[in-house]
């Protein structure tokens, strides 16, 4: 740890009902919201298991549960599975942009029906555009959004902040009318892709939560490294073969604004 992450201010909130485990009671840590937080400092605390949602960088502080987990991709050693080799077929023919915005009427449309009909016993529901935008802003000036498109159509956005180590998958929504496309894993598959043609070693996946089924997709990602105990470790499952860049067409399509 750095001399200047010893000096940064944190806050805890009053424990309030988990959004993973409703049965839990969870206490979260946040980092001052005054801080300057650069590339540099951004990263570090990545590499200390927290991840950030709108203006805050947090990570879970529970006194009676150590459930959430953050994870990670180590994209060199990735390996497609079967049904991951499906998911890309399967999509193709999409069209992929990438904004640096997701402030326009045609991404709210879709983030209201997604939360609508996907999440309507979560904490986000009912859709709310002020919130909206403060949850998926881009208030560290290192956050693209990659835009799926089937031909005109706008069916999946992928928000993805760009660290020194790596991308952070910060949230993904979709048309929920496409679920046979499985578009939440091909959002991941389509960061571990840009990671690659970035040389840049991982995409984080935030909290990975056993025992919380909407988790249980982040395991499918091979070899995943899960961070315990302060420090990071490497999956137990074996590595069949070292992936190169995986093959997506129209990864870049030009900005889509």
């Amino acid at each position: 740890m750095t001399a200047n992450l010893r000096e940064i201010k944190v806050f805890t909130t009053f424990p309030h009902r988990c959004s993973y485990l409703p049965e839990k009671e969870a206490t979260t840590l946040f980092v001052d919201p005054r801080q300057n937080v650069t590339p540099e400092l951004y990263t570090e605390l990545s590499l200390m298991g927290f991840r950030r949602s709108g203006d805050h960088i947090y990570r879970p502080h529970c006194h009676s549960c150590n459930a959430c987990i953050a994870a990670r991709v180590p994209v060199n050693d990735f390996s497609l599975s079967r049904s991951q080799k499906r998911v890309l077929n399967a999509n193709s023919d999409l069209r992929v942009g990438v904004s640096s915005s997701v402030d326009d009427d045609e991404a709210y449309s879709l983030y209201a029906r997604y939360i609508s009909e996907k999440h309507a016993d979560g904490d986000m529901f009912p859709p709310d555009r002020e919130q909206y935008e403060s949850f998926l802003n881009n208030s560290l000036g290192c956050t693209q959004y990659f835009r799926l498109y089937d031909d005109e159509k706008l069916v999946c956005v992928a928000v993805s902040d760009q660290m020194l180590d790596g991308l952070a998958a910060i949230y993904t929504f979709y048309d929920p009318g496409c679920d046979k496309r499985s578009l939440g894993t091909f959002a991941v598959l389509l960061q571990i892709a840009h990671a690659q043609r970035l040389n840049l070693p991982y995409v984080y996946l935030g909290y990975w939560v056993e025992g919380c089924r909407k988790m249980n997709y982040k395991t499918r990602f091979k070899p995943l490294e899960t961070h315990r105990d302060g420090r990071w470790h490497g999956s137990n499952s074996e590595v069949t073969s070292t992936l190169s860049p995986i093959p997506l067409v129209n990864v870049y399509d030009g900005d889509s604004d």
